[in-house]
């Protein structure tokens, strides 16, 4: 029996199912949680279907998460989605259902969940839902609506099918679910708007990247540094991909500053790997975008340190 058989029969057995996702989502994982949650109610009318996590007024056009008591998880199958590893699941009660089921597309390094189905050659979570859908129909329906959020997350994870993972599969998921009645074109604005805060941020990106010779560069967002926008680390997400024009630019960190004081780091690459790094410094990811964390200055020029010489040895 295949991964995605024993998933189907686990979705057939129980009334009650719960989706969860990583923590400071983006659209893959609130358009794979949302999609998956409208092919399970359009499919199995009986059942109950939850979608967990905090919501973020960025994300309300994708849709929000539910509110869902303690005695929901006592008989409920619960599916985390989009997530590597379990520090990183969006509400901690994602293990107190009867049975837990991973979906991912990351480096599958902290297994949890069984039955797990883990692609991590998959542009994203989302393509590997439609994917399942596909596989099952008509026993397994897919909405407008559950179509319109599947694209979105395909949309936000390959960059507007920009980054490698993009494949030849991916564009012709991507074609299938235009077939669907929803605007593709207003999925892809609504994905590409900014507003005059962060306008004002990105112009902030540019004057200050500092840019080391290896072609390895980085930014420090401190908290002082983010309250004129008046932006917090969530709304940081839409300038990652900024330094990446940059002709000379190989690989880049940018370091936001948390209300704890430490840092997360955003990291991201055009060649050289970077997924390894991002390990030694307690994070993880895709080889080519991954993120970490460190807990002062000191350690922020350990890292931008490993990362140039990361990018000298990779060429």
């Amino acid at each position: 029996m295949s991964v995605q058989e024993q998933i189907l029969n686990q979705i057939k057995q129980y009334k009650t199912i719960i989706i969860h996702r990583h923590k400071r989502p983006d659209p893959d994982a609130i358009g794979s949680q949302m999609g998956l949650a409208e092919i399970i109610r359009a499919s199995f009318p009986d059942k109950q279907v939850f979608c967990a996590g905090k919501n973020f007024p960025g994300f309300k056009w994708l849709g929000t998460a539910d509110e869902i008591s303690d005695d929901q998880y006592k008989d409920a199958l619960v599916i985390v989605v989009d997530t590597a590893n379990q520090p990183r699941v969006d509400d901690d009660r994602y293990t107190k259902g009867k049975a837990l089921i991973k979906i991912d597309h990351h480096p599958n390094d902290d297994q949890f969940g069984d039955p797990m189905w883990v692609v991590p050659e998959a542009s994203s979570t989302s393509e590997l839902i439609f994917d399942f859908f596909y596989m099952f129909r008509p026993e397994l329906k897919l909405s407008d609506e559950g179509a319109r959020l599947l694209y979105a997350g395909i949309v936000g994870d390959t960059g507007r099918f920009m980054y490698p993972s993009t494949s030849s599969h991916t564009l012709e998921v991507a074609s299938k679910l235009t077939t669907y009645r929803f605007s593709a074109s207003d999925v892809n604005q609504a994905e590409d708007e900014i507003d005059m805060p962060l306008a004002r941020l990105s112009a902030y990106v540019y004057e200050n990247l500092k840019i080391l010779k290896s072609g390895a560069a980085y930014l420090i967002l401190s908290n002082q540094v983010l309250k004129p926008f008046g932006l917090g680390d969530e709304s940081t997400s839409s300038i990652v991909p900024l330094p990446g024009r940059i002709k000379e630019v190989l690989s880049w960190a940018i370091f936001v500053q948390q209300k704890e004081g430490d840092y997360r780091i955003r990291l991201r690459s055009k060649g050289p790997e970077i997924n390894e790094l991002a390990k030694k410094y307690g994070g993880g990811g895709h080889p080519l975008a991954s993120g970490a964390v460190v807990d002062n200055d000191d350690q922020i020029k350990l890292f931008i340190q490993d990362l140039d010489d990361l990018v000298k040895n990779s060429k």
